[in-house]
């Protein structure tokens, strides 16, 4: 039977939170709020003023649905709960999901955050599902059916919308949860004091460490017994955020342990018929799918699989990789230098998590590099002599045919109202359309973000919530561009391994399968990104 399968199944469980997200083009997406009274000195929430209409556009974008305001005695029975659904099954898998609080009762708004994915365990299959929220309580997740033989779906509630609630407001009101300290000495003495895009303090009691070419603004509290120039180091000072206890409910790993997992089987006949749909609402089309673990992209090209030494130093071969970002994009380093042992790092004497490194293939004309981005980021100890804004690193860039670019920022702006991540992205942009004018040859791959691991703190600092609404402006961001993107996010929620931060190695190998495919694709086929 080849036509629409209809089929229907009621399920009660108890919604739980659990360490998985919805994927990041779900068109589930949180409202724009109003920015908090601007600091007297500087504001979290400037850009500059060519791209505030660009950046109220993002906003709108990102749009979420309203989530209900928390009464001071809320009861945990009153939030998202549990579900009914229906789906039928054709070319396209469509799943209808109803959420309900813990007494059963129906709810009647959305912003529920949710993930979903079709998968078969014993082919080692995946993908990705799309979630569209309804805004009455339902949503609808959409699935591409991509493979030949039984799936089974799931669908994961990650945070209730009361969560939500509680995730917009401390990113309005507590900006500076994460501590960011700025390290001076000079001889013995030695002091320090915090650090943020923002502080609130007249100028005079400021060290305004503003980047002059890219206009990032960074600023210290001045210390008392040293100068402004006697700045050293820069580091992560802790996490000091105190929910109220209700609050804190939401978020306990208690609520993580069961997911709303359909558990049997859907015993269909998938044809392998891509992006047929039946006319009836939600379109699909993921970046790609696993089949026996492998990735296959569903942009046209192909994913080799460069799994030795050889066939990696051969693609390599007079190549000059750069990569820019955050540790998800120094794991990438890592697996590279592993992968292929020809290409030996060379001791720079620099610190283990925040670089630089520099790894050479004498024999091949090879070259490969890795350097963090500038604050805010929370590794431990990074030198002031080796801060870097990654505008200013790509303008130094020469480019051509034989250089590659990778990019990937993203975590350690998720404690940031969004204006600090646009303003960011917007000066990277700008950086990349220069060098791509000056060098068109040049490959520029942008990397996004994945789900990972909830614990509270991570919830806090780093949840889902606050990756799916960055992601979508990256996306956005670079749409139009000539660029290359990594669907990390897709290639992590497909898979069947745990979320976590920094992906386990499977998933790695086949994330840098898609990058060395895009760097040793046939010449002229670097051709402009595909529709978003």
């Amino acid at each position: 039977n080849t036509g629409p399968v209809p089929l229907l199944v009621i399920l009660t469980c108890m919604s739980v939170l659990t360490s998985k997200a919805p994927t990041p083009n779900a068109t589930t997406s949180k409202r724009p709020t109003e920015p908090p009274e601007p600091a007297n000195i500087c504001s979290f929430h400037s850009v500059l003023p060519e791209d505030v209409l660009e950046a109220e556009l993002l906003k709108e974008s990102i749009a979420w649905p309203e989530t209900p305001s928390l009464l001071p005695n809320f009861s945990l029975n009153d939030t998202s709960g549990s579900a009914h659904r229906s789906w039928r099954v054709g070319d396209q898998l469509e799943v209808l999901i109803q959420i309900a609080d813990f007494h059963g009762r129906r709810k009647s708004s959305g912003g529920d955050v949710l993930l979903a994915r079709l998968h078969n365990p014993t082919l080692f299959a995946g993908v990705a599902g799309r979630v569209l929220d309804h805004r009455n309580g339902s949503y609808t997740a959409a699935f591409s059916l991509l493979w030949e033989g039984s799936a089974q779906v799931e669908v994961t509630l990650v945070h209730p919308s009361e969560a939500v609630t509680v995730l917009e407001r401390i990113t309005q009101q507590n900006p500076d949860r994460v501590s960011l300290k700025g390290n001076f000495r000079a001889g013995s003495v030695t002091e320090a004091t915090s650090c943020n895009v923002c502080l609130k303090a007249p100028p005079e009691k400021l060290c305004n460490f503003t980047d002059i070419r890219t206009g990032e603004p960074w600023f210290c509290y001045k210390p008392k017994k040293l100068k402004c120039e006697h700045w050293l180091i820069h580091s992560f000072g802790g996490f000091g955020l105190k929910l109220k206890p209700m609050e804190e409910k939401l978020f306990q790993s208690v609520f993580k342990n069961i997911v709303f997992d359909l558990d049997f089987l859907l015993k269909m006949f998938i044809f392998l018929i891509f992006f047929l749909t039946l006319g009836r609402g939600v379109i699909t089309q993921p970046a790609g799918y696993y089949y026996q673990g492998i990735w296959r992209a569903l942009d046209g090209s192909t994913v080799q699989q460069l799994t030795n030494n050889s066939a990696i130093s051969q693609c390599l071969s007079g190549k000059v990789l750069h990569l820019y970002g955050d540790s998800t994009i120094r794991q990438w380093f890592e697996y590279l230098i592993s992968a292929a042992p020809d290409l030996k790092k060379f001791d720079l004497k620099s610190l283990t998590q925040t670089g630089p490194f520099m790894a050479l293939n004498y024999a091949k004309n090879t070259l490969v590099t890795f350097r963090c981005h500038a604050p805010p980021i929370r590794f431990g100890h990074l030198p002031i002599s080796q801060i870097r804004y990654i505008a200013n690193e790509l303008d130094g860039v020469v480019g051509g045919e034989n250089t590659v670019v990778v990019i990937g920022v993203w975590s350690h702006f998720s404690t940031f109202p969004v204006e600090v991540y646009i303003r960011r992205l917007l000066t990277i942009r700008r950086a990349v359309e220069r060098l791509l004018t000056r060098a068109p040859g040049t490959l520029v791959i942008i990397r996004t973000a994945n789900p990972k691991a909830l614990s509270l703190y991570e919830t806090l600092t780093n949840s889902d919530w606050f990756s799916i609404q960055r992601d979508k402006i990256l996306r956005t961001i670079f749409k139009g561009v000539n660029v290359r993107f990594v669907d990390a996010w897709e290639m992590t929620l497909a898979h069947h391994l745990p979320h976590n931060l920094h992906p386990q190695l499977p998933i790695i190998r086949n994330m840098l399968n898609v990058v060395l495919s895009h760097i040793c694709s046939p010449a002229g086929n670097f051709k402009k990104a595909t529709k978003l």
